[in-house]
């Protein structure tokens, strides 16, 4: 197990009763606050993303209440997954989950910053997957602190040092693998461009014939190679139904390719 450098993690005031919440059609027990932020879908296609050999370390950073992390872990029990959150409400929700999801050996919670575990942390997981905060600094009007905390960017974290510190915990020729709006790719892939190579973009559509919302984004850290925009998925039908792709990643814990051809 990686270890952190970690510093007791800020608390307030005694939060009310979480909820469980079921994913992957009730593989996952996954608590959440009651009010405020929780997670969506956009986790679990982030988890269903990533590829790697057995035996493999993950890193989920900024796992908030643990859903990438768990529904990773329950898709691939042949992985060992890391979970990093810096929020302690989160963090205890995260570890609870773990318990009731019943992975405690292959899911790691760790409550610590992204920067100090960048500075602090060896880089040797062999893939980092991230949902980092996606609204640009002072743009954020939400009324809860904790979904404006997992949704804004910080001045002392904007996305370029998130991406840079997830790439510092990746060994050479690992890949991180994030899920963004796709409003704001090309933040992203600038954020990405000095460092990686073999870009893979792989767009979520809400229905056919509309613009993406989301993007599935795959990076090599120290390669070249070209980008590559893949075919995507649309996730739901004109009457609001999910596609069958959709359920097959959202309630059967499938796995998305992000490959054209080998073995990523």
């Amino acid at each position: 197990m990686t270890a952190f450098e970690t510093a007791p993690l800020p608390t307030g005031p005694t939060p009310p009763e979480p909820r469980e919440d079921a994913l992957l059609g009730g593989r996952v027990r996954l608590l959440q606050p009651s009010a405020g932020y929780r997670a969506a879908i956009d986790p679990v296609f982030l988890a269903a993303c990533v590829d790697a050999r057995a035996g493999a370390r993950i890193l989920d950073a900024g796992a908030g209440t643990g859903a990438a992390s768990l529904a990773l872990a329950v898709r691939r029990p042949d992985l060992t997954v890391t979970g990093l959150e810096r929020n302690a409400e989160a963090l205890a929700l995260f570890r609870e989950s773990v318990i009731r999801t019943g992975c405690p050996e292959r899911v790691i919670p760790v409550g610590a910053d992204l920067g100090e575990a960048a500075r602090t942390g060896p880089g040797d997981f062999d893939a980092v997957m991230t949902n980092p905060p996606y609204t640009e600094s002072g743009s954020s009007t939400s009324p809860h602190p904790h979904r404006s905390e997992a949704h804004t960017e910080s001045a002392a974290m904007p996305l370029d040092r998130w991406v840079r510190c997830c790439l510092a915990l990746l060994r050479p020729k690992g890949r991180l693998y994030v899920v963004f709006p796709a409003a704001r790719l090309d933040a992203l892939v600038a954020a990405c461009s000095r460092a990686t190579g073999d870009l893979r973009v792989f767009p979520l559509w809400p229905r056919a014939g509309e613009p993406a919302s989301r993007v599935l984004v795959c990076v090599r850290k120290g390669v070249r190679g070209p980008a590559q925009i893949l075919p995507g998925l649309v996730l739901h039908e004109a009457d609001g139904a999910y596609t069958a792709g959709a359920n097959r990643i959202l309630r059967d814990a499938g796995a998305l390719d992000l490959r054209l051809s080998g073995r990523l």
